[in-house]
Order: C-alpha cells, then sequence, then structure tokens
C-alpha cells in the first residue's frame, strides 16, 4: 500500500512540474518572414494561411505621421507575395490599429478587435522607433504575433491563442509567450 501512495504521489509530482509548453497543442504551420521592409515594426500571421499582415512606421517626408503613426497592409504571400491595402472591414473590424498618443514620441497602441492586448510604440536610445509589448511579465522589443484560429465564423473566429514573440531589449535573447483566449 506504501508503494502505490509513493509512486502515485511522485506520479502527481512529475505532472505538476511539467513545463507548460510540454502540454500537447498543435504545431504552428512554417509561415515565410517578411523582410525588406525598412520601417516594420511588427507582423502578425494566422493560421488560415500564410498571407501576413505587416505594421510599419507611417512616416510623411521622413517624419513620423503623428495623426496615424502606424500604416497596417497585407502581404498576399498567396498571391505571389503582392502588396495590399487593407480594406474597410478588415481595417475597421480586425486588423486595424488604434492608438493614443501618451506623450512626445509616445503611443499606446492596440487592434481595432482585441482592446485587452496593449503595445507601445516610442524611440529607442538612438532614435529608431520601436514596438514594446508584456512579454512574460516584462517589456520586450516586439517581432511577431501569431493567432491559432481554429473554426468559428467570419465575424467571430474561434481564436484559441495568440502568442507574442520578441526581444529583450537588454539582453536581446529572443522571448515568446502563449496566451490563451477565453471566447465570449
Amino acid at each position: 500500500m506504501t508503494s502505490v501512495k509513493y509512486y502515485l504521489s511522485a506520479a502527481l509530482t512529475w505532472l505538476l512540474l511539467l513545463p507548460v509548453t510540454a502540454q500537447v497543442s498543435p504545431p504552428q504551420p512554417v509561415f515565410p518572414v517578411p523582410s525588406g521592409i525598412p520601417n516594420m515594426l511588427f507582423y502578425l500571421q494566422r493560421t488560415p494561411n500564410a498571407n501576413t499582415i505587416v505594421c510599419e512606421l507611417n512616416q510623411v517626408n521622413g517624419q513620423l505621421n503623428d495623426e496615424d503613426p502606424v500604416h497596417v497592409f497585407w502581404i498576399r504571400y498567396t498571391e505571389n507575395g503582392v502588396k495590399q491595402e487593407l480594406n474597410f472591414i478588415q481595417r475597421k473590424f480586425a486588423y486595424g490599429i488604434k492608438t493614443k498618443k501618451l506623450g512626445e514620441g509616445y503611443y499606446e497602441l492596440h487592434f481595432v478587435s482585441y482592446k485587452k492586448q496593449k503595445f507601445f510604440l516610442k524611440a529607442d536610445g538612438e532614435g529608431r522607433y520601436r514596438v514594446y509589448a508584456n512579454i512574460n511579465g516584462k517589456q520586450a522589443l516586439l517581432s511577431r504575433v501569431y493567432l491559432h484560429i481554429n473554426g468559428g465564423s467570419f465575424w467571430s473566429p474561434n481564436v484559441e491563442y495568440v502568442e507574442l514573440s520578441g526581444r529583450d531589449p537588454v539582453s536581446g535573447l529572443e522571448t515568446k509567450e502563449r496566451k490563451k483566449i477565453s471566447q465570449p
């Protein structure tokens, strides 16, 4: 009887010590990484296909557009990588970026479809604008947002989780965090 308790206790301890990343989850598809976009801040990819949303710094004559600092567009990899602007519905209900100026050259950002996840646009020590996000409880330079979608509808996709990827601004080490999304 004691050995049964010992083995059950050991098995339970082992299960509790498993890292969260060891849980079985569907593998992410491999998508192309956007390149050759000098003012790219970060990009968003999602499971339905390889088409990618790119968020770039919006400049006019080399100066930040203070009223609309982030320009969002598609790279349509399924259509030979053509660049395409978001349509009205995509811009107003899904992938558009809302901005709020917090100070000189400092903005709060969020996608129009999900106000809970905040990002921050600000210049780094070299005057280059970057987007920062809270990843694993620390501010990081955001590079990629991945949405894992499993069914749902056009107006209400079933987003199972969001994965934020970036780099620690001090160490330069990569960091990732997967956040489950609760559906209404």
